[in-house]
């Protein structure tokens, strides 16, 4: 799911990653998933490592999807969550399988997001929505966390919340802009 580099990276820093990183914004998520039109029991955590995102939620059953083996197994033992090692481009549910996806804060890390969005709309059923938590490269902030993980070598992409909707209206997903800052949250409803 990660670029061959990024992957590595998010093994090595697995046991330390939930020490590092701030909990996941649930009242950010909620709102985002308030957008499908269709009620969510079947939800998947797309890139979503050590379960940082899944555990900020509660109610439907949670798949955590990741590339990377350590941090799945994070997930799995730390949280007791249901993981799946698997490529954002290439999901393993079957079409119109789930209700919600979401990718939180791991979108820049995919290598091929048109792929990754393409997947996500073909296991979503109609009404279910697609949550994406990102980092604006034109903020401040977003500059920063650009250079700083380019810097490390990390294979990053960061998209703009405009560029990131119009990404998912080309995948027949209805986009909206639910917030923008640094941290934003673009939704993809199915049609």
């Amino acid at each position: 799911m990660y670029g061959l580099g990024d992957v590595d990276f998010f093994d090595r820093v697995a046991p330390l990653y939930d020490l590092a990183m701030p909990p996941a914004d649930r009242e950010a998520l909620a709102d985002g998933l308030d957008h499908a039109t269709r009620p969510i029991d079947r939800l998947i955590d797309v890139g979503g490592g050590s379960g940082r995102a899944a555990a900020a939620l509660t109610g439907p059953e949670i798949t955590v999807v990741d590339a990377s083996v350590e941090m799945l197994s994070r997930a799995r033992r730390g949280r007791g969550l249901d993981g799946l090692a698997a490529d954002a481009g290439r999901l393993p549910f079957r079409d119109g399988g789930v209700d919600a996806v979401t990718i939180v804060d791991a979108f820049h890390h995919l290598p091929d997001h048109d792929a990754a969005l393409a997947e996500a709309a073909r296991v979503l059923a109609p009404g279910g929505a697609l949550v994406v938590r990102e980092f604006d490269p034109d903020h401040p902030l977003g500059r920063l966390l650009v250079a700083g993980e380019h810097a490390i070598g990390m294979d990053s992409r960061f998209r703009t919340p405009d560029d990131l909707a119009a990404a998912m209206d080309a995948v027949d997903l209805d986009p909206r802009i639910v917030d923008r800052g640094f941290g934003y949250t673009v939704v993809g409803v199915r049609r």
